[in-house]
């Protein structure tokens, strides 16, 4: 099989083109890929494949100007257009699957949300992927490609970007905390799971929501992690202490690691339900914290 795999040189990009090697792999992406274009410029000249795998995209920030915000879209958005105008002008895929998010359902608390919730997100990042999916959606009704659309949580493995990685380092110095417990739980997922769920789900189609069906709260986390660093204590405040640290970094500024939206996000339970993915495939995923291991 021909797989085309763009960003395959980002975090889960990377582990998808792993777990592919039996493939013949073509990669995308802005540098050192197998075809290097900036997706949010150009259109691509592509060569014919069987699967098209759409891991590029702009993730782990939130916007703080307007040429930030147009780079989500740009990246996000343009990129997911100009790259089925490649595909246009090439032999059209059997298969394209688009990697979303979680963030498109826009809730910042809830219990086992599923696929047929509405897509209510209003940040930057979660609107762009709700266009993205459209666009991918229509484009393969259109053209009679069977389209995947995997919506991830929180995706853990070796070397992870974004706020993973400052916990992970926040740890290892010793200045991350729990806050009141760290009891609320979060939805995770281990990357190499997704990319070996991959070719199963590719000949079939459809939208699915991801997680190791778990969902871990941050004192089973950070307690995970440490111990994989040889730490032994894992520092809690109460929550009127980090009430007070999210007024102060209201009024400072983003500069500041916790305001009071942060901290609604920590302290609220959000949680999606995989079970369209178990009852179709089997999805039987490795539970994060026992398959979760940090590369030192």
């Amino acid at each position: 099989m021909k797989v085309l795999l763009t960003g395959a040189s980002g975090f889960l990009g990377s582990i998808i083109s792993s777990s592919l090697s039996h493939n013949s792999i073509i990669s995308l992406g802005r540098f050192n890929a197998g075809i290097n274009v900036d997706l949010s410029r150009e259109v691509p000249k592509l060569p014919d494949v069987d699967l098209v795998i759409h891991a590029a995209g702009k993730a782990h920030i939130v916007p703080s100007s307007k040429i930030e915000y147009q780079e989500v879209f740009d990246i996000n958005v343009t990129g997911t257009i100009n790259l089925l105008k490649g595909l246009e002008q090439s032999t059209l895929p059997k298969s394209i699957i688009y990697i979303s998010s979680v963030s498109v359902y826009g809730r910042e608390k809830g219990l086992l949300i599923n696929e047929d919730e509405p897509l209510l997100a209003k940040d930057p990042y979660g609107v762009s992927k709700i266009k993205a999916e459209k666009i991918i959606i229509e484009w393969c009704k259109t053209n009679n490609v069977i389209c995947t659309i995997l919506r991830l949580p929180l995706v853990l493995g070796e070397n992870p970007p974004g706020n993973l990685k400052a916990m992970i380092y926040g740890i290892k110095k010793g200045y991350y905390f729990n806050i009141s417990g760290g009891i609320a739980r979060k939805s995770m997922v281990l990357a190499s799971d997704v990319a070996k769920f991959i070719l199963k789900v590719a000949v079939v189609g459809g939208t699915y929501n991801l997680t190791d069906g778990y969902h871990p709260n941050f004192n089973e986390l950070s307690h995970c992690i440490a111990t994989q660093i040889n730490r032994n204590h894992v520092p809690n405040i109460p929550l009127f202490f980090a009430m007070i640290l999210a007024f102060i970094g209201d009024t400072v500024g983003q500069k500041f690691p916790i305001n009071s939206n942060k901290l609604n996000k920590i302290n609220s339970t959000l949680t999606f339900d995989d079970s369209k993915a178990r009852e179709a495939f089997g999805w039987n995923p490795t539970p994060v914290l026992k398959g979760f291991k940090i590369h030192e």
